[in-house]
């Protein structure tokens, strides 16, 4: 079929290369616009899915909206049987959704009508869940509300972060649309609408939201220490030498739900054993500003902190 591809982050790419790989014409891709990059952001780099594209010989648009008409006028121009939308992020007109002649396509993270927008995979995690999934659905006007056709579930360990569920449900979305592309050429694809209740929505990650609050229980730190990892990176502050350093925390050990009686944010031994709201959990993986990722033994060789020391 022809195809037009809509989507930016590395989420996207493996769908991307995965319908080339199946022998369909991929007339265009589509992508956020080039953005600023590196720590000082001076460098402006394509997106991953841009760059993917440029590697297969695709044409690539980076309109900064759909909205006008001039833009809505050259998609429909491109004559395409059916778009594909993987976390691309922007909201698609109604004229945009019905230029294909078999409509718009979406791979959402989620098992919907759980974890509607931007973020699916952090917000599971934070959240606890023990599975999500993949769904595609037809995309509608609405924010990720439209009728899904194909689903499968994923299950999320214990100690899984969001890294290693992204990579995984990636995987399963370029899978998924690629047997999604091939059924709605051949024998077209029914959809069922989404059920009316169990709906939430996955905001995007705030900067405000990622310091660790170690009032909650052991259980949500863990989880959200995980659901941050790697990126943004959950984080609390070590107060050294009239000081306060702030030290990412990538991963840590829930251990239990026992109270140690200490106050939250309390080491509790020389293994970065803390007090928790409730229960206590374990430091594993952590990194100051700038230095390298460093798991706790590590760490502690080259900053000590002592049993009592209260940080957050």
């Amino acid at each position: 079929m022809r195809i037009i591809f809509m989507g930016t982050p590395d989420y996207a790419a493996p769908t991307l290369e995965a319908l080339h790989a199946a022998g369909h014409e991929i007339v265009a891709v589509y992508s956020q616009p080039p953005r600023p990059a590196g720590r000082r952001g001076l460098e402006v780099l394509p997106s991953p899915v841009h760059r993917t594209a440029d590697g297969l010989g695709i044409p690539v648009f980076t309109p900064k909206s759909l909205k006008s008409e001039e833009e809505q006028l050259a998609f429909r121009a491109l004559n395409a049987d059916a778009a594909v939308v993987v976390a691309y992020g922007l909201i698609l007109p109604k004229a945009i959704l019905d230029a294909p002649r078999l409509g718009a396509w979406n791979g959402h993270a989620s098992l919907l009508p759980r974890w509607r927008g931007a973020a699916p995979i952090q917000r599971a995690i934070m959240a606890g869940d023990t599975e999500t999934g993949v769904m595609i659905m037809k995309m509608d006007e609405g924010l990720d509300t439209g009728a899904v056709a194909l689903t499968q579930t994923v299950k999320i360990t214990p100690t899984m972060t969001t890294g290693e569920l992204h990579d995984c449900l990636a995987d399963v979305t370029a899978q998924m649309m690629v047997e999604a592309m091939a059924r709605l050429q051949t024998e077209g694809l029914p959809v069922t609408q989404q059920a009316d209740v169990g709906v939430t929505y996955a905001a995007m990650i705030s900067k405000a939201e990622t310091r660790v609050d170690f009032t909650q229980t052991a259980e949500k730190v863990h989880n959200h220490v995980r659901g941050l990892a790697p990126s943004p990176g959950a984080w609390f502050e070590l107060k050294t030498d009239d000081r306060a350093e702030r030290i990412k925390l990538l991963a840590t050990g829930y251990l239990d739900d026992a109270s140690s009686g200490a106050s939250p944010g309390t080491v509790l031994d020389d293994q970065l054993k803390i007090a928790c709201g409730k229960g206590t959990l374990r430091l594993l993986t952590l990194q100051k500003a700038g230095g390298k990722l460093l798991q706790a033994d590590d760490f502690l060789r080259g900053t000590a902190i002592a049993s009592g020391t209260v940080i957050g």
